[in-house]
């Protein structure tokens, strides 16, 4: 197995090659690791082959990922350093069936998977759970930086079982060497990059470094973000600058037939939530967390199973709400707006705290392949277990709330001959939760009874299964075809939300009587990653039963439930259960057209929709939009230059108490060059130097699967230099 760059290049079902341009382009193959659990082959030891350089002008490519089951959508290291995102969300939110909750743009902004989110996505740094508190509000950050990540993954479809009924919507997976898996070949290997923002006057740096040798790997990385409130057409938007900091460490001892290291990892961030009520108190949060993580991988010599790997981690993670309390707002002094996060005025507090306490941990043996009557079977089971305590204080909406998961699950594939494939794969899992459940009246105001308030313990048993088909077609074509039943068991918050969330402007309320969520989904796709066309096009059914999801009853509320229906500071959510159908489509394509030099001009486009309907007739809230782009672009001797166009339809499909949402036009362009270096004179192996434009038409965008889509905009014209050196 070759590890290169901090990314596993392994040749077996699991790992995937992805889009590389014609041999006459000169663009160096990109590899990556998709999530499944059926990897490598008995071979030669992780420590034997050591790393290689990087491919930089790999980001100019479409990565396509043909040899999954599902589609994987890879952001390589490269295309990071390009677009230097601060946020999850801001580095996939173009990427076709991918969008993002924005709620605070460049700190807040979670991932939504084909209009999906919170619950139903799963967010992991290095195969384990970040272990923040973003799915319990779309105003809490992320706490992961991509700045220093090797690639990010957005994993949907079968694979997504190896997580857990979190996962139902998907995995956004981020990858960085934390814990080292190989020693480098010239004993120290790293990337330092740098940018600034002209939108937000935006500052950023960013570090890694592995080095090692004589069976010792270590690895380091640092970051540090700081920007001021953005500029939107005609303005400042208001209270929305943010800064973030963080790195991690990380130790392993590679052998002969594996490694197992450790790591350690600290993030901390203060930001800043525009818009509205939020803006008016002058809220910021101060979200801090500590993290370990251990994994490791043995290949025996003999037995039943040739790979046996874990991983395990857990983080302590805590942030304070900050600003000015109910109906203490300062209207005037907008001195503000321009100045770093932790600039506020006299007066104000904390005003709510959370806590969370979270750990995983995942333990997998791979068999040897089997030979059949049928073709070779190769497979891996499975156990996981995780426990999550969530704490919090003041005016915050959940009481403490326990939450345990033990599951098994297992993945077989047969490979039939002719570039025929099939998986199947079923999981199990025992969830037990338990805190204080509240039960409010049926029309949720105060003036038809008082909430009854009781400890309560849920118990539920998920089972899940999934079955898919992969077939290899002419001329470089992959088609597969998969269903799958998967059960989701409700979250700590669905069942015991009490309250007011001010960050948020949301009264909260959970249902303790919530049953399973179940889903039943076929997805069809065609993907082409060789030669001068390339394309990842993928149609999808989901049907829901008893789909969970936050209802806005129209009725308002101020500090408490008495307030409800008087009150007009919070908007009033209940979190209820329907029956719903989502379909959609997503396509990605990119054509080689003319050659240029030693490289190519071409074009690229993409489409995604996503529908969604309850079965009374009524939408499902916070959708994407209906999305179209295309562009052009050149690679040659070093250069690179896009320009690309990504629109956005007017969101008419609303549900009850949304307003439509506005079409967009969103228009990129950069410029770019590579210089490869002699590390012997300047101990770099490779510079980029470019200049990247966002939103370049300065277009009013509102997201209208945000809440806040009615209270902000989205940056405007944004002009962004970066610098990125490898060596």
């Amino acid at each position: 197995m070759l590890l290169a760059a901090g990314v596993v290049l392994v040749g077996a079902p699991g790992s995937v090659t992805a889009a590389r341009a014609q041999a006459a382009a000169t663009l160096e193959e990109i590899s990556v690791t998709s999530e499944s659990p059926i990897q490598g082959r008995r071979g030669p030891p992780a420590a034997a082959v050591p790393a290689a350089i990087p491919a930089a002008r790999a980001a100019e490519v479409l990565p396509v990922v043909t040899d999954t089951f599902s589609p994987v959508t890879v952001v390589p290291q490269e295309r990071i350093a390009r677009d230097q995102p601060r946020t999850l969300g801001d580095a996939l939110s173009d990427r076709p069936g991918i969008s993002s909750s924005t709620y605070a743009p460049g700190a807040a902004s979670r991932p939504i998977i084909r209009g999906l989110d919170q619950a139903r996505v799963r967010i992991q740094e290095n195969g384990i759970v970040n272990g923040g508190v973003s799915d319990l509000g779309e105003d809490h950050a992320v706490p992961v930086n991509p700045l220093n990540a090797s690639r990010i993954e957005v994993i949907r479809g079968p694979a997504t079982l190896r997580y857990g009924s979190g996962a139902i919507g998907g995995v956004v997976s981020a990858e960085n060497n934390q814990v080292p898996t190989f020693i480098p070949a010239r004993g120290v290997t790293g990337q330092v990059t740098t940018g600034f923002s002209s939108v937000d006057n935006g500052r950023l740096g960013a570090a890694s470094v592995d080095a090692g040798g004589d069976g010792i790997a270590v690895h380091a990385d640092g970051f540090a973000t700081a920007a001021d409130s953005y500029a939107i057409p005609g303005g400042i938007q208001r209270n929305s600058a943010s800064e973030t900091q963080g790195g991690s460490v990380g130790l392993s001892a590679i052998g002969d037939r594996g490694f197992v290291g450790v790591a350690y990892s600290h993030y901390n961030a203060l930001y800043q939530i525009p818009g509205g009520e939020a803006a008016e108190s002058r809220s910021r949060l101060t979200p801090n967390q500590d993290r370990l993580l251990a994994r490791g991988e043995y290949r025996p010599l003999a037995g039943p199973f040739e790979v046996l790997r874990f991983w395990a981690g857990g983080a302590v993670y805590r942030h304070e709400e900050i600003g000015r309390g109910h109906g203490d707002h300062d209207h005037g002094d907008e001195d503000h707006d321009h100045d770093h996060a932790h600039s506020g005025p006299a007066g104000e507090g904390v005003q709510a705290i959370f806590k969370n306490r979270e750990v995983e941990a995942r333990f997998e043996a791979q068999h040897v392949p089997v030979t059949t009557p049928w073709g070779t079977l190769t497979g891996a089971l499975g156990i996981q277990t995780s426990r999550r305590v969530l704490n919090s204080q003041l005016e915050s909406f959940l009481p403490p709330t326990e939450s345990r998961v033990l599951a098994a699950y297992l993945f077989e594939e047969l490979s039939l001959g002719n570039g025929l494939r099939v998986q199947a794969a079923g999981r199990i899992e025992g969830d037990r939760l338990n805190s204080l459940a509240t039960r409010f009246p049926g029309s949720f105001l105060p003036g038809d009874g008082d909430p009854v308030s009781a400890p309560l313990t849920r118990r539920f048993a998920p089972k899940s299964a999934s079955l898919g088909v992969l077939q290899d077609l002419p001329h470089g074509f992959v088609a597969s075809l998969n269903g799958s039943y998967v059960e989701r068991a409700p979250t700590g918050y669905e069942l015991f939300s009490q309250g007011p969330h001010h960050a948020s402007a949301t009264f909260e309320i959970g249902d303790p009587t919530l049953r399973l969520e179940r889903a039943r989904t076929m997805e069809l796709s065609l993907r082409r990653a060789e030669g001068p066309f390339r394309l990842d096009a993928t149609a999808y059914l989901t049907r829901y039963t008893g789909f969970i999801s936050r209802r806005d009853t129209g009725n308002r509320c101020d500090d408490d439930f008495a307030s409800c229906g008087s009150g007009d500071e919070l908007r009033q959510v209940v979190y209820s259960q329907a029956n719903t159908t989502f379909y959609g489509a997503e396509i990605g394509a990119q054509l080689d057209l003319l050659p240029v030099g030693d490289g190519w001009a071409g074009l690229e486009a993409q489409y995604d929709f996503v529908r969604a309907r309850f079965d009374d007739g009524t939408f499902v809230p916070r959708i994407p939009p209906h999305r179209l782009g295309g562009g052009a672009f050149v690679r040659s001797g070093g250069w690179f230059a896009r320009v690309n166009l990504l629109h956005a339809f007017d969101h008419i499909e609303i549900a009850p108490f949304e307003t439509p949402t506005k079409g967009w036009n969103d228009l990129r362009a950069e410029l770019s060059y590579t210089q490869a270096l002699d590390p012997a004179l300047s101990g770099a192996t490779e510079v980029t130097l470019g200049l990247q434009g966002r939103n370049l038409l300065d277009d009013d965008i509102r997201n209208s699967a945000s809440f806040k889509k009615d209270e902000i905009l989205l940056p405007g014209r944004n002009l962004r230099l970066f610098l990125t050196a490898r060596f």
